[in-house]
């Protein structure tokens, strides 16, 4: 069954198993201590952190394992603000961070503390000069990922460093996406990256923290790790995730060339195949490994389930697929559509033959999803009616329903005539704008309403 969820958690390395069996024998002994089996842990522990300091591009000395990728962000972000009190409390990330992040911002501001977050355009990239113009003299810190988890758009990191260091401010990448694809280019003060986003196992976390930095840990401290990721640690786990970051980094360049060109026939093969599909994400500038699209009219986690019982394990960003019942911030961020959202993330080692046969049960999967929405099949006829303007009640429908009533009233109404959209779904404000842009019809714009918002649409053909 072909596994396409990597950048949610990557499939074991060979290289990490085979370590990790070694090291349950050899490293399972406090490397705090000095008799005979703690020194043999100790040098261990070492042997990781001088290798993971390599690729990481940092001292040894910069660099401790914590917990979990979420652990080192929470601690990265929490320490650096508080090192720098005295310059201020506010705060600088991108609109599409992970939620780990902008967990951390919601509690900095919970906290009297104030957080900017800059836009991004509809590929899920920051403008350099909008992330400077967003610096002030009380900035304490700014976040900025290396690529985005959930299209894989790559940021602009080194211009970004570059405006932060003449700002005198400290710049904080979380690498957990792209760690295993090569260094961070830039000037970066601190790094944070977690181990089962490139094969090695889970729970454990990289927080680099450059010399220099004014950095407080918080919360009580211990001897281990710098005081900055106290307890006892998982050290078997510690030596199979730097041994598989070296060995993913020396496989880095061509399995990325070979993936690359595998996730391009999807970026381009999945709109011929699919009608009705918007491809998101930056084209060029992207992870290898990921492309996320979305489809008009299809429910998210039909769909999700729908690939899974024909053999896909995919991920998604759809209202739908989330306990929430909004959609992914990131798809929010960027204004695409997010209903029928679906991310291909391939691990290290997918076969074309795999991406093949995903190609081919696509279609008829959407199709599927389709029919048992009633969604239209084709484009609304002419209308030679004379009602000017048409309401369309979607309240308590969620997504994609409300796009899909929408479509099939739009030839009811002569051109130029108004259709008027009632909805209390979050993902309408996405979802309605972008069918509009699909479908070359006039977005008017949205009001609230007695219950939940109005969304109102011009036809123009």
């Amino acid at each position: 069954m072909p596994y396409f969820d990597a950048a949610s958690a990557a499939p074991l390395h060979p290289v990490a198993r085979q370590a990790l069996l070694a090291a349950l024998d050899e490293g399972w002994a406090d490397p705090a201590r000095l008799y005979r089996e703690g020194r043999r842990a100790r040098l261990l522990l070492d042997a990781a952190r001088e290798a993971a300091a390599q690729e990481v591009g940092c001292r040894p000395d910069e660099l401790v394992f914590t917990p979990s990728g979420t652990r080192a962000l929470h601690d990265g972000i929490a320490g650096a603000l508080a090192g720098r009190r005295r310059v201020g409390r506010h705060l600088v990330v991108s609109a599409v961070e992970h939620s780990a992040v902008l967990h951390s911002a919601e509690a900095l501001q919970a906290d009297g503390g104030s957080v900017t977050e800059v836009a991004v355009d509809r590929a899920g990239r920051v403008g350099p000069g909008a992330f400077t113009a967003a610096l002030r003299p009380d900035t304490a810190l700014a976040v900025l990922q290396s690529a985005n988890h959930e299209v894989g758009t790559e940021q602009p990191v080194a211009e970004v460093a570059g405006a932060c260091r003449a700002a005198d401010v400290p710049l904080l990448v979380d690498a957990a996406q792209s760690l295993g694809w090569g260094p961070v280019a830039g000037g970066w003060s601190l790094l944070t990256a977690s181990a089962h986003k490139w094969g090695g196992p889970s729970g454990v976390g990289l927080l680099a923290v450059r010399k220099g930095v004014r950095f407080a840990a918080r919360g009580p401290a211990d001897e281990r790790e710098s005081g900055r990721a106290p307890g006892f640690p998982d050290l078997p786990a510690v030596v199979a995730a730097a041994a598989s970051l070296r060995a993913v980094r020396q496989e880095a360049a061509a399995e990325g060339a070979r993936l690359r060109a595998l996730v391009e026939r999807i970026r381009s093969r999945v709109p011929q195949l699919v009608p009705d599909v918007e491809v998101v994400g930056d084209p060029v500038r992207r992870l290898p490994h990921l492309v996320t699209f979305s489809c008009l009219y299809v429910d998210g986690e039909t769909l999700l389930h729908a690939l899974d019982r024909a053999g896909f394990s995919v991920s998604s960003g759809s209202s739908c697929t989330s306990s929430t019942l909004k959609p992914s911030h990131v798809l929010r961020a960027m204004g695409v559509l997010s209903e029928g959202n679906v991310r291909v993330s391939l691990p290290w080692g997918t076969p074309a033959e795999d991406v093949e046969r995903f190609l081919e049960v696509l279609p008829a999967t959407v199709r599927s999803v389709r029919e048992q929405l009633g969604a239209p099949t084709g484009t609304a006829p002419a209308s030679a009616g004379t009602t000017p303007e048409r309401v369309v009640d979607s309240l308590g429908k969620r997504c994609p329903i409300p796009v899909i009533e929408l479509a099939k009233v739009i030839g009811d109404v002569p051109v130029g005539g108004l259709i008027t959209v009632l909805s209390d779904d979050e993902a309408a404000r996405l979802d309605i704008p972008a069918w509009c842009a699909m479908r070359d019809q006039e977005y008017v714009g949205e009001r609230p309403a007695e219950r939940g918002v109005a969304y109102t649409v011009r036809r123009r053909a």
